[in-house]
């Protein structure tokens, strides 16, 4: 599918550009230009490929996204390599779970070559919006919507595909210090059968209570526990987790349906593999958690995403009181993962695996 090009009338200026990106946090500074494709099922499927100008996208107020919520996305990162390329982290892996995503929401899937494809473009497009900071990265973010209008529950006939760019610095003010959690009593993210494995927007509406009863107990993040009996530690609001044990295994929970799989922590799987560590995706309890903490069988628990990448769990917090993991501060296995998947995506590391694939 050919791309149209759409002319950009009056493009960021070098200098608003330069003062945007010196110190972008994340998730508000947004690059230039957008990538669209739609898909209409009575004109054959995606169609009217574009880049253009990042711009506000009509709606008409049936559309069905906003009120059946036909909606997924994707979370990815281009990083910025010494000899001045640019690199993304695993892109297929996103395109697959986009895909997979789809399946669930009853959408279309788009064809992989053609999600990686409008990546690239993006980001080739706005490198000139990569952060000179610490860390710093472009977060591409493609989404999906149903864009048909009409008022029935149904699977729409019509959707949109879009890919915006943001300029990134650290996802956590401070940058990388232990997080302090809370254990969400009352709510729960999701259930055996439900929609927990696909990334849309619902499932993280569901957070945004709990994640604000966080905040106010004096948290960084809320993790959710199993629908069925609550026991069972199930992911952040936005990361997995992975629970160092002093015996030399590492415990993830298992990907039942109810938790997301994220591509972070399927590249920390293998990477604590190689370290010669034990590692068992099963069930962890939250009373496992407490007693390991407190009798010091429990070494590190680690957080991992694309945007906060790896991060030490320091502090676990609930109504039944706080325990610390470890000395409650940064651990040598969180520091040897960041580092190591941080050097891997900057390209310091050499890449084994085929992870990295050069714009």
């Amino acid at each position: 599918m050919q791309f149209e090009t759409i002319p950009h009338p009056a493009p960021t200026s070098d200098a608003a550009r330069e003062a945007a990106v010196a110190d972008p946090g994340f998730g508000t500074v947004f690059t230039d230009h957008m990538v669209t494709i739609d898909y209409d099922e009575e004109k054959g499927g995606w169609h009217s490929a574009q880049i253009g100008p990042r711009q506000p996208i009509p709606l008409d107020p049936a559309s069905s996204v906003l009120h059946y919520a036909q909606e997924i996305f994707e979370g990815m990162k281009a990083f910025p390599h010494a000899d001045g390329g640019l690199a993304m982290f695993r892109p297929r892996a996103n395109a697959e779970r986009f895909n997979a995503s789809a399946r669930r929401m009853a959408m279309p899937e788009l064809p992989e070559d053609l999600f990686l494809e409008a990546v690239r473009l993006a980001v080739k497009t706005d490198a000139k919006w990569m952060p000179n900071v610490d860390g710093g990265s472009l977060y591409i973010r493609p989404f999906m919507f149903a864009s048909e209008a009409f008022l029935g529950v149904r699977p729409a006939t019509q959707y949109k595909f879009v890919v915006i760019i943001c300029s990134s610095g650290s996802y956590f003010k401070g940058g990388v210090n232990p997080v302090k959690i809370w254990v969400s009593q009352n709510h729960v993210r999701a259930a055996i059968g439900g929609t927990g494995a696909a990334k849309t927007g619902g499932n993280y509406a569901a957070s945004l209570v709990p994640q604000a009863e966080a905040i106010e107990k004096g948290c960084d993040q809320v993790v959710f526990l199993d629908a069925a009996e609550h026991k069972w530690v199930e992911e952040l609001g936005g990361m997995n987790l992975f629970f160092v044990r002093r015996d030399g295994s590492v415990i993830t929970p298992p990907l039942t349906g109810t938790i997301l799989p994220g591509i972070t922590r399927d590249s920390l799987i293998e990477m604590l593999r190689e370290e010669g560590l034990t590692l068992r995706e099963e069930p962890y309890s939250i009373d496992q958690w407490r007693e390991e903490a407190e009798s010091g069988e429990l070494l590190e628990t680690l957080a991992c995403g694309t945007a906060a990448v790896v991060t030490p769990v320091g502090t676990v917090a609930s109504p039944d009181g706080e325990f610390t993991i470890g000395t409650g501060g940064i651990g040598q296995m969180a520091m040897k993962m960041r580092e190591k998947l941080v050097g891997l995506q900057h390209g310091r590391i050499a890449d084994k695996h085929d992870w990295v694939m050069r714009l």
